[in-house]
């Protein structure tokens, strides 16, 4: 049995599911009150501390995690300059990384030895507007910040995970082509290769990563959608399943997940199709097995189900009821 959070905007609260491993049965455990708009959510490297953005009072949140029933417990709470829209734990779970789609910044803020969130930022760095994502590699030594839309850049940082400091790489920014607009990005676990989506574009661009100097290097790029689509889209979430083998990207429009398979010694994507899904889906998840994903639709509340088939394709499972504004997925192994 595993876990699920999924971070409710729209009724100002954390729905606590749990997910049966083997038949990916969803079944409702509990909901903790999270006034404040919570949307981007994260757990630390050892699955005992959770922390979230509480966008509509632009406020970060820690809790505890409950060992033997996975509930929340209230920490810590600090104010920021303006909403979170991504939030991220290092390796050493000291660090809690988050970027700032309004404001255009990157910050780290400090964690202590209990877990909890209290002191100023470490970092609190400007960059352009529309900052949308940032997370260690897992040497723990590099993070990138893509902006998307007009900003449509890639931040390159050194991190210090002794002081929690960021240094600009060089180059300091990679400048895609006009119009991609990267949001987010999968690491690949053989440490060789990063997968942006690119939002405006509705595309993906696989990079070689190289692990001594911490840059990217483009070198295949893919539509998201099928080439018959002639409507409005932009890319949300992308993720990777945990053998690497496969990648996912969210279509809000098409209202799809589009599918890759993953070479492992190249790095190269191979288009598997798009799996039709609920409207707008923003927010999904893969479980630590890589058997099922779930997908949040901000239309109508709905959460999907689908196993992932030894080709890396999707079968859906069940749709049901889950809250207002699904905004975050996350899936995790018990303590």
């Amino acid at each position: 049995m595993q876990r699920v959070y999924i971070t409710l905007q729209g009724d100002n609260k954390i729905a606590i599911h749990n997910l049966n491993s083997e038949t990916g049965k969803i079944t409702h455990q509990e909901d903790i009150s999270t006034p404040g708009g919570p949307a981007p959510f994260a757990i630390s490297p050892d699955n005992t501390r959770a922390y979230i953005g509480l966008r509509d009072d632009n406020v970060m949140a820690s809790f505890d995690i409950d060992e033997s029933t996975g509930a929340l417990k209230p920490t810590g709470k600090i104010g920021l300059e303006s909403d979170p829209c991504y939030v991220s734990v290092d390796n050493t779970g000291r660090h809690l990384l988050s970027a700032y789609y309004g404001a255009g910044h990157i910050a780290i803020h400090p964690i202590d030895e209990q877990g909890a969130l209290g002191g100023a930022p470490t970092e609190w760095i400007a960059t352009r507007h529309r900052a949308h994502c940032a997370q260690t590699d897992a040497s723990n030594s590099y993070t990138f910040l893509p902006h998307v839309d007009d900003s449509n850049a890639i931040y390159q940082y050194k991190f210090n995970d002794k002081t929690g400091k960021l240094t600009p790489n060089t180059p300091a920014i990679i400048e895609p082509p006009t119009g991609h607009g990267p949001r987010h990005y999968a690491y690949h676990p053989n440490g060789k290769f990063v997968y942006f989506d690119n939002e405006q574009h509705s595309s993906v661009t696989a990079y070689k990563f190289d692990s001594v100097t911490g840059t990217l290097e483009a070198f295949q790029t893919l539509s998201t959608l099928p080439d018959d689509f002639t409507g409005e889209n932009s890319n949300a979430q992308i993720h990777m399943s945990p053998d690497g083998n496969y990648l996912y990207a969210a279509n809000r429009g098409h209202n799809s997940i589009a599918m890759y398979s993953v070479k492992d010694s190249t790095g190269e994507l191979t288009p598997l199709g798009q799996q039709q899904s609920l409207g707008t889906p923003r927010a999904f998840g893969i479980d630590p097995t890589g058997k099922f994903m779930l997908v949040g639709g901000l239309d109508n509340g709905d959460l999907a189900t689908y196993t992932i088939e030894s080709s890396g394709t999707l079968r859906h499972l069940n749709t049901q009821r889950v809250g207002n504004l699904p905004m975050w997925i996350h899936i995790t192994d018990p303590i």
